[in-house]
């Protein structure tokens, strides 16, 4: 929800390029694409969640408008960690994973 503080302990803002994870890094840094449209938004992870039971990601309401999944509110998307450590980022692993929007 927006102004609360987050796992990082900065404080919410739908309007950023952010996203929950149960278990990917604070602080790491994602490409998320989704399959159906070929867009691409790269987010940080900056909080714990989703809370929900089979999905992997929360994505902040602009990541999902970027990607287009607002209206469905949970999409299959794929999901590439990048070490943004190195001078070209590279990918660590890639999944299709349940993705959730953050619609408030």
């Amino acid at each position: 929800m927006a102004g609360r503080r987050t796992a990082s302990g900065e404080v919410f803002d739908p309007n950023a390029m952010t996203a929950a994870s149960k278990t990917l890094p604070i602080g790491s840094t994602v490409i998320v694409t989704n399959p159906e449209n070929g867009k691409s938004v790269k987010v940080r992870i900056n909080d714990r969640g989703p809370h929900v039971r089979g999905r992997s990601l929360d994505l902040s309401r602009r990541a999902a408008e970027e990607l287009g999944i607002t209206e469905k509110g949970v999409a299959r998307l794929k999901v590439e960690r990048v070490d943004s450590k190195s001078a070209r980022s590279r990918t660590t692993n890639v999944a299709e994973e349940s993705v959730s929007a953050t619609t408030h």
